[in-house]
C-alpha cells in the first residue's frame, strides 16, 4: 500500500472542493492537521470534562459550551499543530492514520505545525492553570517526538510512552482542567486508565505501516516487537486498563450502583478482547490494508471504552 495515489483519487470527491475553496497548496496544510481525527479527539478531551462534571454532581447541560475553547486549542491547534509537523518530517507517500493517500507535505508545513502549537500555548494560558500545563507538556513532547535529531517517533518504546502519556491521559485531563475542578481517587483511576489503554492501541496504529517505516529507517514498536507480539503486549494493556475502569467504577457507584457500572466496563473489555484476539489468530495472513482495518476497529472499541467509562465511572445518565 505504498506508492502516491494518482491525481484523480488524491483530488476526488470531498477533496475537490477543498482544493476550489482553498487556492493553490493550501488544502494540502489542512489535510496534514488530518481532521478526519478530531472528532475523536473531541470525544476524548470531552470525555474527561463531562466525568469531572459527573463525578462531582454538578453536571448541567447548559455547561457543553465552556468547552468551546479548549477543544478549539486542544484539537485543532495542539493535536492539528502536532500531526502536521509529524507529517512535514515523516514525509509519507502511502497511507496514514486519518489521511488516505495523503499529498507531498508543502514546504512551509513544519513552520505552520509548530505556529498552530505556539498559538494555542498563548491561549491556553488564559484557561484553568491545568490545563495550561497538560498543554506544554504535549507542546513539548510533539517537539521531542517529531523534530530530528532527537525524533523519539523513530526510538522503539519512547514513541509509545509519549502517545500513552499524551494521548491517553492528558488528553482526556485536558477536559477534566477546564471545569476548574479539583481531580478526584476515581477520576484519578478513571484517567490514568487510558494510558494503558492507549498503549493498547498504539501498536495497531503501525502494523499496516510496517514496510514503509522499515524504508525510511525508523525502528518504531511495531518494528520491534513483530506483529504477534504487538498484538499480545496489546491485549496485556487492554486487561490492565479496564482494571483501572473497574475501580474507578467501584468507587462512584452513586447513581448506576457498582454491579451495574461494571457491567458496562466488562461490555467494552469483551469487545476490544474480541477483536484482538481474531486479529492475533490471522494476522501471519493478513495485508497491509486488512492490518488497517483491524485498527480503525479497534478505534471503535475505544469509542465504546469512552461511553462505557463515562457512564460506570460517573454515574451520568
Amino acid at each position: 500500500m505504498s506508492g502516491a495515489a494518482p491525481p484523480a483519487v488524491e483530488r476526488g470527491g470531498l477533496r475537490r472542493i477543498g482544493y476550489r475553496l482553498i487556492p493553490g497548496n493550501g488544502f494540502d496544510y489542512l489535510l496534514h492537521m488530518r481532521p478526519r481525527e478530531w472528532p475523536i479527539m473531541i470525544a476524548h478531551t470531552s470525555l474527561g470534562y463531562f466525568l469531572a462534571r459527573g463525578i462531582s454532581g454538578g453536571f448541567d447541560s447548559a455547561d457543553i459550551a465552556a468547552l468551546g475553547p479548549g477543544l478549539l486549542v486542544w484539537v485543532l491547534l495542539l493535536n492539528g499543530g502536532t500531526l502536521a509537523l509529524n507529517s512535514a518530517f515523516d514525509r509519507d507517500e502511502g497511507d496514514i492514520g486519518y489521511l488516505d493517500h495523503p499529498p507531498p507535505a508543502p514546504r512551509h508545513l513544519a513552520l505552520w505545525g509548530f505556529a498552530l502549537m505556539l498559538a494555542g500555548q498563548g491561549i491556553a494560558l488564559s484557561l484553568p492553570r491545568g490545563f495550561a500545563i497538560a498543554y506544554a507538556i504535549c507542546f513539548a513532547m510533539s517537539l521531542l517526538y517529531s523534530v530530528p535529531p532527537i525524533r523519539l517517533k523513530a526510538v522503539a518504546g519512547a514513541d509509545w510512552i509519549i502517545n500513552m502519556i499524551g494521548f491517553g491521559t492528558l488528553t482526556p485531563y485536558a477536559g477534566w482542567a477546564l471545569t476548574g475542578l479539583p481531580l478526584t481517587h476515581a477520576g484519578a483511576w478513571a484517567l490514568g486508565g487510558f494510558a494503558p489503554l492507549f498503549a493498547a492501541l498504539y501498536p495497531l496504529t503501525q502494523l499496516y505501516q510496517l514496510d514503509e517505516d522499515r524504508t525510511r529507517g525508523d525502528r518504531t514498536l511495531a518494528i520491534a516487537l513483530g506483529v504477534r507480539w504487538s498484538l499480545a503486549i496489546s491485549i496485556g494493556a487492554i486487561v490492565i486498563a479496564f482494571a483501572c475502569f473497574a475501580r474507578a467504577a467501584w468507587l462512584t457507584p452513586r447513581l448506576l450502583g457498582a454491579s451495574r457500572g461494571l457491567v458496562l466496563v466488562a461490555v467494552a473489555a469483551a469487545l476490544w478482547l474480541a477483536i484482538l484476539i481474531r486479529w492475533m489468530m490471522r494476522a501471519q495472513a493478513m495485508s497491509p490494508a486488512e492490518h488497517k482495518h483491524g485498527m480503525y476497529a479497534a478505534l471503535l472499541a475505544w469509542a465504546a471504552t469512552d461511553v462505557a467509562v463515562l457512564f460506570a465511572a460517573s454515574g451520568i445518565s
